[in-house]
């Protein structure tokens, strides 16, 4: 896909992961709404960037149908998520443990519903934010990885509803495999695991290898959607020393 002139939704796009890919799309000549709730974050993004923003809870159903009809985008990037509660399993309440299921899981299931009901238009790309905890767990996020791991699947259920229905949109899964330094998530859950084994977050986060920047993710981001050698693809590993790895194909 030639991202040029391409309309694009990206949910938390105002700061983090999110950002750093709003940014290379801006750069590569796309169109971007950013969805996000806080308005101050979502005013300097656009005074920033130039491109649209929306106010909005993604947990909110009507929004995210108001929004998809609205925009009616050639990509939606669902990036948005919320902070997990670190804790050990043995200390977590179990409000702690669904914050990810409750915010993540839930917001996603109304995205990929409205993109299905609506429908996006034949071509249209949909991209689901997973994590590397959906592949190894997260033992001191709760719920954080299984979370994660339902979104994953639940792009693959929307590819199925797509071909039954004869639509021709295209759900596929982006999963960042290391922990982001200068992200809310990343921040955090590195900052527990390093306390956890007594050293700094710096040094915690190399064991993942290259940094991966925001900026670095939206680049990998953009490749997985324009470069030919992953159209055949549904699930993304990205990593700063590999760039993009596919690790599922859509056939699969």
């Amino acid at each position: 896909m030639d991202i040029k002139n391409k309309s694009v939704v990206v949910t938390g796009g105002s700061r983090g992961l999110g950002l750093g890919l709003v940014e290379t799309l801006v750069e590569h000549g796309a169109s971007v709404t950013v969805v996000a709730r806080e308005s101050d974050a979502l005013a300097a993004v656009r005074s920033k960037l130039g491109v649209n923003t929306v106010a909005a809870d993604i947990r909110d159903e009507a929004a995210a149908r108001t929004i998809i009809a609205t925009v009616r985008p050639d990509i939606l990037v669902l990036n948005a998520g919320a902070k997990p509660v670190m804790a050990r399993l043995d200390q977590i309440s179990w409000a702690d443990f669904t914050v990810p299921w409750e915010y993540d899981v839930k917001a996603g299931l109304h995205w990929l519903q409205a993109a299905l009901n609506l429908p996006l238009a034949p071509g249209s790309r949909v991209l689901v934010v997973s994590s590397g905890a959906a592949v190894g767990g997260s033992p001191m996020s709760g719920g954080y990885g299984g979370a994660k791991r339902m979104l994953w699947m639940m792009a693959k259920y929307a590819n199925r509803v797509s071909t039954q229905r004869e639509l021709g949109i295209c759900f596929q899964t982006i999963i960042p495999r290391q922990m982001i330094l200068g992200t809310g998530i990343g921040d955090t859950a590195a900052g527990a695991y390093a306390k956890a084994l007594g050293i700094e977050p710096k040094e915690f986060v190399t064991r993942f290898g290259a940094p991966m920047p925001p900026r670095d993710f939206g680049q990998n981001v953009i490749s997985a959607l324009s470069d030919p050698k992953y159209a055949d693809g549904f699930a993304f590993g990205l990593t700063g020393d590999a760039g993009v790895t596919m690790m599922e194909g859509l056939a699969d």
